[in-house]
């Protein structure tokens, strides 16, 4: 049995899970790996499917609901919404407003988060290099992908929703980056913005969906193959921080929304700006840092 602070600690760290999944180069199962709850989280969502509709029938809601970890996955839902109602407007507002120093923060969040996931590797193995190699790789390949043009059809947001929970679940790869690349980012935050309910609906439906078939794949491989899995998971967080790089250059015009905002494809760019800005961004980098020990240390303390 849990404890009260136990479980107001769920809430927190399903708060701060979700306010990284709302920012592009960020993943809440990053967040979930360091904060001591990933494999729970996995195991949890993987247990759920049609042998639990049997149970709710064979021996009622109470028992299914304590049988299948219902309490856990509630109380961190609690926190993931509170983040999402909270945070969504203030993060649309700060990448419109102040990019760089957003990009700074999560970029030490990611910066300090890959050494937390790779102290799993011991004994450290020579494949563990080949592993994490291919995860640099394939993070670097995914995040250089350009943007497609977006879409705000419920449909697509719909099959959004089931390819970008995929990437939410993995440790390094970010489901808000992904939803950029498929174009469905702006819509979906626009969405949430706004309270449109019809395009929630489609994307949590797409969530939902992706979540309990991906979760069953991800808990199979965590376990039979746990070490080349953790070696590959840091490789892909070590890949995504490219994007995350604090200064960018506008490459090319992507799209113009409606109300006249321009899209841009970006490309890394050298440190400018006064002497204060960049000792800003480094600080901000230092906090995002800060941040990730201090949930590390949270979690040890549970």
């Amino acid at each position: 049995m849990r404890s009260t602070r136990e479980w107001v600690g769920i809430v927190a760290k399903g708060f701060a899970m979700g306010a990284a999944d709302l920012v592009p180069g960020v993943s809440g199962g990053t967040i979930a790996f360091i904060t001591g709850i990933y494999d729970e989280l996995i195991s949890t969502i993987a247990g759920l499917g049609v042998k639990t509709l049997k149970d709710l029938l064979k021996i009622g809601p109470v028992k299914v609901w304590t049988k299948y970890n219902f309490n856990f996955l509630f109380v961190l839902g609690i926190g993931l919404v509170i983040a999402v109602a909270s945070l969504s407007g203030t993060l649309h507002w700060l990448q419109e407003d102040y990019p760089s120093e957003l990009r700074a923060v999560f970029f030490g969040l990611v910066l300090a988060s890959a050494p937390l996931i790779a102290r799993e590797l011991k004994p450290l193995a020579k494949s563990d290099y080949l592993w994490g190699g291919v995860g640099i790789a394939i993070a670097i390949a995914i995040t250089t992908l350009p943007p497609a043009i977006q879409s705000d059809e419920p449909l697509f947001l719909f099959f959004s929703g089931v390819v970008a929970i995929c990437a939410m679940l993995l440790p390094g790869i970010s489901g808000s980056f992904i939803l950029l690349i498929l174009g469905a980012y702006t819509s979906v935050i626009a969405a949430l913005v706004n309270i449109d309910f019809v395009r929630i609906f489609a994307f949590g439906i797409g969530a939902v969906t992706g979540l309990l078939a991906f979760s069953r794949i991800i808990s199979k491989v965590l376990h039979r193959f746990r070490h080349q899995t953790i070696a590959l998971l840091t490789g892909f967080l070590l890949g995504s921080l490219h994007v995350l790089w604090p200064w960018k250059n506008k490459l090319e015009l992507l799209y113009t929304h409606s109300d006249g905002r321009e899209e841009w494809i970006l490309e890394n760019g050298l440190p400018e700006g006064s002497v204060f800005e960049v000792i800003i961004i480094i600080a901000l980098v230092l906090l995002g840092v800060g941040v990730v020990t201090g949930l590390n240390l949270f979690a040890k303390t549970k």
